[in-house]
């Protein structure tokens, strides 16, 4: 198995960037609920060099590789080892007017936005030269943080290999699941709080039984259901 390490992001502080954001997001694949994005500064003097057990970020990798009572876990350690981080959601409506590749990309740059706004309240100083990593083929369009230089990186399998790319999908992650859990009580008989919206057996025989909800990917559904 491949672990994610820091050390793309100590090259970046070595050619003079002074922040290095991870983003990722959750729920491309669903045919119900948001696509969620999440971005984060992890905070450099909290990992260390060696990758030892006991160390919180040797148990950080790609979400989908972790169980779900870690990845929970792993979230609250993540948020007390960064300097910021934000969440960008993207509704299922926004999904079925502009495409799930769109929703993701609009996703991540809500996420780095409201990282911006979370960075720029005086916590730290502006002008700032800032490198991200982004997960997947294609980085984030329209990008713009006030004060920021931007230097955008897609990385193919970025949870896989990057630190703070995997942090953020455990982040956004858990994020969404938390979403899916809370429509579970809204829309019973669904089974969304196992299966997250996904398009498992178990979710086609509700759609079959009891009809799509109204927070259902019609773009993602057959015609008809």
């Amino acid at each position: 198995m491949q672990f994610p390490d820091f050390k793309n992001e100590i090259k970046c502080f070595a050619e003079g960037y002074t922040l290095v954001v991870g983003c990722d997001e959750a729920g491309r694949g669903p045919v119900a609920g948001p696509v969620v994005a999440a971005a984060c500064v992890l905070d450099k003097n909290s990992i260390g060099k060696n990758r030892t057990k006991n160390k919180w970020y040797a148990r950080v990798r790609d979400s989908k590789l972790i169980t779900e009572a870690e990845r929970n876990i792993l979230e609250k350690e993540i948020k007390s080892h960064v300097l910021a981080w934000g969440v960008g959601e993207v509704s299922h409506k926004e999904v079925d007017k502009i495409n799930i590749h769109n929703a993701s990309l609009l996703a991540m740059r809500r996420a780095v936005e409201k990282l911006g706004s979370k960075l720029g309240s005086g916590q730290i100083l502006r002008s700032r030269k800032v490198s991200i990593f982004i997960d997947g083929r294609f980085i984030i369009p329209d990008l713009e943080v006030e004060g920021w230089k931007l230097d955008q990186k897609a990385i193919i399998d970025g949870d896989a290999k990057i630190l703070s790319i995997s942090a953020a999908s455990i982040i956004a992650k858990v994020h969404r699941d938390t979403i899916m859990e809370r429509l579970d009580g809204e829309f019973p008989g669904y089974g969304f709080a196992r299966h997250k919206g996904y398009n498992t057996k178990e979710h086609q025989k509700a759609l079959k039984n009891l009809g799509a909800t109204p927070v259902h990917r019609r773009s993602f559904l057959k015609i008809g259901v």
